[in-house]
């Protein structure tokens, strides 16, 4: 099989792509066949290992994992002697925000983990772009208690955490004010934005309302920037750790010290977020939002884009290209 390998921690240059063996499953484990992933933030901040105490989950000198990748879509090939709950053929997906080993054409993966089986009615790529960035927004929300009558501020609400916290804040209920540039204005309004504000015209932090919470889906703001937009006990939130890693500190402090304070999104629960989004895809109350696709002989020029920051929603990593467009047009 072909697997995307780094053995150094570093920018897109590091990758390679290498001829390996397929793994064997373990009496717990699966083995899938990779149709889908994504390239995410997440990824980039692990193949750099950035911020450096990361190194403490993924090698303090070299990757402990050399193959990348956190969310795929698949189906199954194999499965241990202990499997009771999956089948050879079954359509699955899955997640660990550390790594899954994902941008390779096979994986396997313990029963124990993040892996379900997926809804029919979703591709291998939508599927894939349904998963990492909505499960950070995920945990914005499940910090927090937003719902109806709550007024919400999503900065950065085009990115792949941002599109998905526009739908899920409208899901719970609230009202939500969402940041993006002029070409996404449109795609946050059918995301489900009450009000868009364009911040290659208008800086957002100059807004006459006020929310009971402001979300940062980029990290691009700070707390002191946007503390006047939260009502009294308004609560802020960021993807990022802020300047110094002020983020961490001020949800610390701002609880004893503040009305208003921050909040910091550490992200748990993978297994009720995959439920909720399996709900959600069979409802069709979640629409991915797919900026472009890659394949593996293109893994570089999609981490480049990654990095950038001009990403539309999720990129998507196509493991199988010809044989997925063959599926779609059955």
């Amino acid at each position: 099989m072909r697997a995307t390998w780094h053995d150094r921690y570093g920018a897109k240059d590091v990758i390679r792509v290498i001829d390996t063996e397929i793994p064997a499953p373990k009496p717990d484990e699966l083995l899938v066949r990779v149709h889908a992933s994504t390239v995410s933030r997440t990824d980039c901040a692990l193949l750099s290992a950035t911020p450096f105490f990361m190194r403490l989950a993924t090698g303090l000198r070299v990757p402990k994992e050399q193959t990348l990748g956190t969310d795929f879509a698949g189906q199954v090939e194999a499965v241990g002697s202990a499997v009771a709950d999956f089948n050879v053929g079954d359509k699955v997906w899955g997640f660990n925000d550390i790594g899954v080993r994902s941008h390779a054409e096979y994986l396997v993966v313990s029963t124990k983990d993040a892996v379900a089986k997926m809804p029919d009615c979703l591709s291998f790529g939508d599927a894939a772009a349904s998963i990492e960035g909505a499960f950070y927004a995920y945990n914005f929300l499940n910090k927090v208690n937003v719902g109806p009558g709550t007024k919400v501020l999503i900065n950065g609400a085009t990115g792949a955490i941002g599109s998905a916290l526009v739908q899920l804040a409208k899901y719970v209920g609230a009202t939500v004010t969402a940041v993006g540039n002029t070409k996404n204005l449109e795609l946050l309004r059918c995301l489900g934005a009450d009000r868009v504000i364009d911040y290659l015209h208008d800086d957002f932090t100059k807004d006459d309302e006020t929310y009971d919470y402001v979300f940062d889906a980029v990290g691009k703001s700070t707390f002191g920037k946007t503390r006047h937009l939260l009502k009294p006990k308004g609560v802020y939130i960021s993807s990022d750790l802020g300047p110094g890693a002020q983020n961490i500190v001020l949800a610390l402090l701002t609880p004893i010290f503040g009305r208003r304070k921050v909040v910091f999104p550490n992200p748990t629960d993978i297994g009720g977020f995959m439920d909720l989004m399996g709900e959600l895809a069979e409802t069709g109350e979640f629409s991915p939002v797919v900026d472009r696709s890659f394949t593996l002989d293109t893994i570089r020029d999609a981490y480049a884009f990654v990095s950038s920051g001009h990403k539309t929603g999720s990129v998507v990593l196509d493991l199988y290209p010809s044989e997925d467009e063959e599926e779609k047009s059955l």
